[in-house]
C-alpha cells in the first residue's frame, strides 16, 4: 500500500481528492425541538446544518458532500435538497459507526476524509481549509484541530462536554479521552477536541471496524481512532484553531448563545 501511495502521491495538494462527511443523525432530544431534527433547528433564519453547507463552498473539498442522517431523515433530506448524498445511520451507536455508514459512498471517490458536525455551525473555511492544508502538507495520517481556553465560564460553558486532549511528556498528542470517560484531574485540562478530523481514507476504512465500544456510552467514538494511530506509528498532525469555531447547541439556551455570535461576525 505504501508504495502504491507514493506512486500515487495521494497528499499532492493539486490533485487530492478530498470529500466531506457531515454527521446528522441525531434527534436533538436535549434541544426540545419536536419532530425537527436536530441538524434544521434554525439558526438565524436557517438550519443549523445550512450555515455548514454555505461554508464549504468557500473550502477546496468536493463540493458534494455526504451527510449521515437518521432521525427524521426524509424532512433532512426534502429540506437541503439533491445536492447532497445521504447515507443513513439507522441505530445510535456513535461518531465512529456514523461514519461507517459512508464507506460504501466514499471509499472509491476520495483520498482523505474530512469529519464534520451538523449541530457545529460556527466552523469557518478558515478552519476546514486549515485543517486540510495542515494533512497534506505534513502528509499525516490523520489530521485533528485542538482547542484550548482558560475557562468553561460565559459562552465556553458548553465546550466543559469536549473530550480532553492527552499529550505525553514531550508534548505530542497521544489519544483524547471523552468527557464521561474521565478522571477527575483529566477534567481539569482545558485543551479540548472538538473532533474536526482529516483522515487518510484508506486508514480510515481500514481502522473503524476494528473500533471497541468499551466506555461509558457503549459507542463507537470517532475520537478513539487517534489512540490507534498514536500507537500504530502513524503520523498525527494537530493544529491549535479558534474555540469558537467549535461551538454547537445541544439545548435552547446554547442555541441563543450561537444566535449572537453569528449575529456578531
Amino acid at each position: 500500500m505504501t508504495e502504491k501511495m507514493d506512486a500515487i502521491d495521494v497528499y499532492d495538494a493539486q490533485t487530492a481528492r478530498v470529500g466531506v462527511i457531515i454527521l446528522g443523525a441525531g434527534a436533538g432530544k436535549r434541544m426540545k425541538s419536536g419532530d425537527v431534527p436536530k441538524i434544521l433547528v434554525p439558526l438565524r433564519g436557517k438550519p443549523m446544518i445550512s450555515h455548514i453547507l454555505d461554508t464549504l463552498r468557500f473550502v477546496a473539498v468536493d463540493q458534494h458532500p455526504i451527510i449521515v442522517v437518521g432521525f427524521k431523515a426524509d424532512t433532512v433530506k426534502e429540506a437541503l435538497g439533491d445536492g447532497y448524498t445521504y447515507v443513513h445511520q439507522f441505530e445510535s451507536l456513535g461518531t465512529g459507526h456514523a461514519v461507517m455508514q459512508a464507506y460504501e459512498a466514499a471509499r472509491n471517490l476520495y483520498d482523505h476524509i474530512v469529519v464534520l458536525y451538523g449541530d457545529q455551525p460556527c466552523i469557518t473555511a478558515g478552519v476546514v481549509n486549515e485543517l486540510v492544508a495542515t494533512h497534506l502538507r505534513e502528509r499525516a495520517t490523520m489530521t485533528l484541530m485542538t482547542i484550548a481556553v482558560p475557562d468553561f465560564d460565559g459562552w465556553r460553558a458548553g465546550l466543559y462536554n469536549f473530550s480532553r486532549v492527552i499529550r505525553d511528556a514531550r508534548g505530542a498528542i497521544i489519544r483524547t479521552v471523552e468527557r464521561k470517560d474521565a478522571t477527575d484531574a483529566e477534567l481539569e485540562i482545558k485543551e479540548l477536541n472538538p473532533a474536526y478530523f482529516c483522515f487518510r481514507a484508506d486508514w480510515l476504512w481500514d481502522q473503524l471496524p476494528k473500533l471497541e465500544n468499551k466506555n461509558a456510552q457503549d459507542e463507537y467514538y470517532l475520537t478513539d481512532l487517534l489512540e490507534v494511530a498514536t500507537k500504530s506509528g502513524e503520523y498525527v498532525a494537530s493544529f491549535v484553531g479558534d474555540a469558537s469555531a467549535a461551538l454547537g447547541a445541544n439545548t435552547q439556551e446554547e442555541l441563543k448563545l450561537l444566535e449572537q455570535i453569528v449575529a456578531e461576525n
